[in-house]
């Protein structure tokens, strides 16, 4: 008989494909902008965009992603000791999204019209928020902060775009409890 998966194998198993897949997207996208456009102010980012989709699919680990993104940022860019802190923990600053995830029902968020592609441009902005907060408190000057915001615009389009296509494929933008159990019931 073949022995099934504990929940908790699973979920390490998931987690560890999210945390690949970020990294090599993430390093595609420093490369790619590092090689084509060197002088260009802008950025872009896959960090709001598989760190919702971590949090839709097992709630608060979607930390784990959120402070990846910000060290896969700043080990491939050359970042200083305080864009490690500005990055790792100022997208930490996402985790309270998690919050009205759960009260409206993440079923509820997913399915939403507006809801579904709401969620992670809130996640976007905590993370933009978080940086400019920890930039302050490590120093920055408040005209700088304006940059979290606006160099990384295209990382909403990113997140938007990702998340439409991620609503689309069966199970990836989902409640992994639900999902299975739904998968379950339907084979009967």
């Amino acid at each position: 008989m073949k022995r099934q998966r504990s929940w908790k194998e699973y979920r390490a198993i998931d987690l560890t494909i999210m945390a690949v897949m970020l990294a090599v997207f993430e390093y595609l996208i420093i490369a790619a902008a590092r090689f084509w456009f060197p002088d260009q102010l802008y950025t872009a980012s896959l960090a709001a965009a598989v760190t919702s989709i971590v949090y839709m699919r097992w709630s608060w680990w979607g930390a784990i992603p959120a402070v990846e993104a910000g060290l896969i940022f700043c080990v491939f860019s050359g970042g200083t000791g305080e864009q490690f802190i500005i990055y790792c923990v100022g997208n930490l600053f996402s985790l309270p999204a998690v919050v009205p995830l759960l009260k409206l029902g993440k079923e509820r968020v997913r399915t939403g019209r507006y809801l579904s592609l709401l969620f992670p441009l809130l996640v976007q902005l905590l993370m933009h928020v978080g940086r400019a907060v920890m930039a302050l408190i490590l120093g920055a000057e408040l005209p700088a902060l304006v940059n979290f915001f606006t160099m990384d615009s295209l990382s909403y389009v990113f997140t938007f775009v990702i998340i439409w296509i991620a609503r689309k494929l069966d199970g990836v933008y989902e409640d992994q409890k639900h999902y299975l159990l739904r998968v379950h019931e339907e084979e009967g």
